[in-house]
């Protein structure tokens, strides 16, 4: 056998290095996706900086999505296309907690490169007392070790972002003793990160007192409205950019949910769309009568993984697999009252409460689960919630049990009845 002509060998490690590239290039993607404002410390920021200048082009083609990296961190811009729903935001935040993350992080801005948590908290204060807050009911104080919980949750929060790294002392002391030097923490402060928390278009204190947006999706519009060129290739490149993010952030797009301009364009161009954004991100495309789904088979690009592990994970997928088939049995909308998913893991609890932890077999138990369940299958969009109802929706139809035809090596056939329906 003769050896490789040294051309061959050439384009060998051509194709090799461009294999490597393309695979740099999608686990850096995927990593922005996730932590769109990325840490030096991340492990996958290395990666982010090598590939800056092709990610950026990628985000700002198909998303409009600007990104910025440099030494002190990488930060994507990854404005939502659907500002209403509810899911969406930190896990454990209402209202509340979002208002003292503002402030804390308004105290940042003026802090020395490193404050302590009670530096931070007393400040805090201080600005909990504006007439402005007190007026709409606003008052934190520092006084209890539910507040200081409030404060420490804010904080890791700020850690997990890279706003803040932790030099010194433990968060926990000072929720339970609040007072002393052992009940303290030490940070550095990274304004750079600080800096690009906020992913708005525009910054709310631009607006003056009698030009601002009323109520909060006005708001959260006014925020995120960007410059869209008013010709026709600007209007396409417009709902490109908003089914991209859409398809990018969202569990599944369904068609009822767009207006009719977006819905034909997205109906002649679904194909070609799926296909680029599954190439970058390594993606599977679902594509359904109702709309199409980026189905990540690593479930790394979701913050609520199914099926999973755990209690709440195995009641969640019980509830869906139970939905599902009575929306295929139906072949119709239905609505079920949450009462009824109550009851339907009341009685799963006598067939698997012996792999639930104990406190999810208590009497009454099954309301708290029924809740969750649901609450996860809305964030996964598969499910809409309403007036103490549930209206399934067509991507659960996955979860669906069925009869699946398994042949041995003989050719044998047998049928399993718990499969799950393609």
């Amino acid at each position: 056998m003769s050896p490789r002509s040294p051309r061959h060998r050439s384009r060998s490690v051509g194709e090799w290095q461009q294999t490597q590239r393309h695979d740099e290039f999608r686990r850096a993607l995927r990593a922005l996706l996730m932590w769109p404002l990325m840490a030096p410390t991340h492990s996958e920021f290395p990666a982010v900086r090598r590939q800056a200048e092709r990610l950026r082009e990628w985000f700002a083609r198909e998303a409009g999505w600007p990104l910025q990296v440099d030494r002190e961190g990488a930060r994507l811009y990854k404005r939502p296309a659907n500002v209403s729903d509810p899911s969406r935001g930190l896990p454990g935040y209402d209202r509340r907690r979002y208002v003292l993350l503002c402030l804390a992080c308004a105290v940042l801005e003026r802090a020395d490169p490193q404050i302590t948590l009670r530096l931070i908290g007393e400040r805090v204060v201080q600005q909990a007392g504006d007439r402005a807050l007190s007026e709409q009911g606003f008052a934190f104080t520092l006084g209890t070790p539910g507040e200081r919980r409030e404060l420490v949750a804010v904080c890791r929060t700020l850690l997990d972002h890279g706003v803040l790294e932790r030099v010194a002392g433990e968060e926990e002391n000072f929720v339970r003793d609040g007072v002393g030097q052992q009940a303290d923490a030490l940070y550095d402060v990274h304004r750079r990160l600080l800096a690009g928390l906020l992913a708005a278009v525009r910054g709310p204190s631009t607006w003056s007192a009698d030009d601002a947006p009323v109520g909060l999706e006005a708001r959260l519009h006014a925020l995120l409205a960007g410059f869209e060129v008013d010709s026709e290739q600007g209007r396409r490149d417009a709902m490109r950019h908003r089914l991209t993010r859409r398809l990018l952030d969202d569990p599944v797009l369904y068609l009822d949910s767009l207006d009719e301009e977006t819905c034909g364009y997205f109906v002649n161009q679904r194909g070609v769309l799926a296909a680029r954004l599954c190439d970058a991100t390594g993606l599977l495309a679902e594509q359904r009568a109702e709309g199409l789904a980026l189905v990540d088979e690593s479930g790394q690009l979701t913050d609520v993984a199914m099926p999973a592990e755990g209690t709440e994970a195995h009641v969640t997928l019980l509830v869906a697999e139970n939905l599902a088939t009575r929306l295929r049995r139906a072949r119709m909308p239905i609505h079920v009252d949450e009462a009824e998913i109550a009851s339907f893991l009341r009685e799963a609890a006598a067939r698997y409460g012996k792999f639930w932890r104990k406190s999810a077999r208590a009497p009454g138990a099954e309301r708290e689960l029924a809740d969750i369940a649901v609450e996860r299958l809305s964030r996964l969009g598969l499910l809409t919630r309403a007036d103490g109802a549930v209206l399934p929706l067509p991507a659960i139809a996955r979860f669906a049990l069925g009869r699946t035809e398994v042949r041995d090596a003989s050719g044998t056939a047998s049928l399993l009845p718990l499969a799950f329906d393609p």
